[in-house]
């Protein structure tokens, strides 16, 4: 009989965020590896677009207490969920995810092993209660290390609820039957709050190699009006969400410098700092900056090849505790990066010995933006597909979905035998 995982994440397809895309990834192959998969989350509510709702229709279950689709024949139920504008409206939605996934889960018939990543961190308590009353493994999968984002975010100031998510964070990793984290930095960073160190393993995050791969000139899909042909102008792109996590001063102070340059910026995507770049790019009449849309997932590799340089500012107050998988997927299409990010924070560690990224750790922001103008003024066109072309080699060897799903599967598999 077929072992059976519960994924219960927070995203899931058809949201379009780069967690909903790992976990889809991570799904399917433990599909292809003979399991029944049943993914537990909530109703899309990230750059949900029109036509991935229509290839996965979402029908009413129990007069629309949950919905249910079904992605590449896996069965998904999903919570309700919305992105209030009010605080204690997102509370109240969180809390009512909470319960009711509880009990959707508790619903479901003889579970082997769930699998969840984090945030949000609670998601880890109520997988190890589902786990205890089912008699399931529990794998929890660390991809941004709560409470430690909040704290170094500023969000977070009261010392009783700091002291409650520690505690947490604690009691899930150390009840979980394994936790995954993506990389070194992470590893050191929480190690020492287990009890059983051998709990913890790292398994890096992925690309899809199939979808994220090189294009030539000719081949690009572009809106041509948005888009224009230009091999003359220097361009630099940054895709993904426009929240906190990135730092948004030194894009503006060095579009200010390179007024009058041949440079120009592209921002893609959707978040909370959308509104001050807009307003930012207003007040100071930067034409070289252009700010557009969330666009669809298979146009990325045609604006990926578009630019010249990817660029990722990572925010001073986060850059320690998070690592953005776009890095992946630029690397996989075999363009070089401009990185902002301190030493020993995860995405320069990663990228210091490739030589596929230009890496700023200044904190300084005036040097910060003097070594970017500088660079940017410099004639490096010819080192960019020589840069390029190291990221590809390394993604093809290391990072490829197929090896690094695999290592899920081997894992859930090793904990599912370890009982009988």
């Amino acid at each position: 009989m077929a072992k059976k995982i519960l994924i219960h994440s927070i995203v899931f397809s058809p949201d379009g965020v780069s967690t909903a895309y790992l976990y889809n990834d991570i799904a399917l192959k433990f599909k292809d590896s003979g399991y029944n998969v049943v993914v537990l989350t909530t109703t899309p509510h990230y750059n949900v677009l029109p036509e991935a709702l229509k290839s996965q229709p979402l029908k009413k279950r129990m007069f629309g207490l949950y919905y249910e689709s079904y992605f590449n024949g896996i069965k998904v139920k999903h919570v309700p969920q919305k992105k209030f504008k009010l605080a204690l409206l997102r509370i109240l939605g969180f809390i009512y995810w909470h319960i009711l996934s509880f009990f959707i889960g508790l619903s479901e018939k003889k579970i082997d092993i769930i699998l969840s990543p984090s945030p949000p961190l609670t998601i880890g308590l109520i997988n190890l209660v589902l786990g205890k009353l089912k008699g399931a493994k529990v794998i929890y999968n660390v991809q941004e290390i709560y409470p430690d984002f909040l704290i170094e975010q500023g969000g977070l100031k009261s010392k009783p609820i700091i002291s409650l998510l520690k505690w947490l964070e604690r009691f899930v990793y150390n009840n979980s039957h394994a936790v995954t984290t993506i990389d070194s930095i992470f590893y050191g960073t929480i190690v020492n709050r287990f009890k059983d160190k051998s709990k913890l393993h790292v398994i890096p995050n992925f690309v899809d190699t199939d979808l994220y791969k090189p294009i030539d000139e000719e081949n690009i899909i572009l809106d041509r009006t948005i888009f224009p042909v230009d091999s003359f102008t220097l361009k630099l792109m940054y895709a993904g969400n426009i929240g906190h996590a990135q730092d948004w001063e030194p894009l503006i102070n060095v579009a200010i410098e390179l007024k009058n340059e041949p440079v120009e910026f592209f921002v893609i995507g959707e978040g909370v700092m959308k509104d001050f770049l807009n307003s930012q790019v207003s007040k100071f009449n930067l034409k070289n900056i252009h700010v557009l849309p969330y666009q669809p997932r298979n146009l990325m590799p045609s604006l990926i090849a578009y630019c010249d340089l990817q660029f990722i500012f990572m925010s001073p107050e986060m850059e320690g505790h998070g690592f953005p998988s776009k890095v992946y997927t630029i690397m996989a299409c075999a363009k070089p990066l401009l990185v902002c990010s301190g030493n020993n924070t995860p995405i320069y560690n990663f990228l210091k010995n490739l030589d596929c990224a230009y890496l700023i750790p200044d904190h300084s922001m005036e040097d910060k933006v003097a070594k970017i103008v500088s660079l940017l003024k410099t004639n490096i066109r010819q080192e960019l597909p020589i840069k390029g072309q190291r990221g590809l080699t390394e993604i093809e060897h290391f990072y490829s979905s197929y090896s690094v799903t695999s290592k899920y599967v081997d894992l859930a598999t090793k904990l599912i035998s370890s009982t009988h």
